[in-house]
């Protein structure tokens, strides 16, 4: 993965800044809000799903779409 110049780091900061999701701490689970979900997995999982996303050109949440759906049918 190439890395980012200053100026495209300082753009993401700004925009993260501006847009940073709302959390509500008496919420329980793992969304914070509709439409936004956070989990944390282990270094050798996220590898995993960051490799498969470049390979295959899709988001780490398709990848981890298929590999749940895919694992719900083998399991019916």
């Amino acid at each position: 993965m190439a890395m980012m110049t200053e100026e495209e780091a300082d753009a993401l900061d700004e925009l993260l800044t501006r847009t940073t999701p709302p959390v509500n701490p008496s919420v329980r689970g793992i969304t914070a809000r509709k439409g936004f979900t956070m989990m944390t997995v282990d270094d050798w999982s996220a590898e995993y799903i960051t490799a498969k996303a470049l390979a295959t050109g899709q988001s780490p949440e398709e990848i981890i779409h298929a590999l749940v759906h895919n694992a719900i049918k083998d399991s019916a």
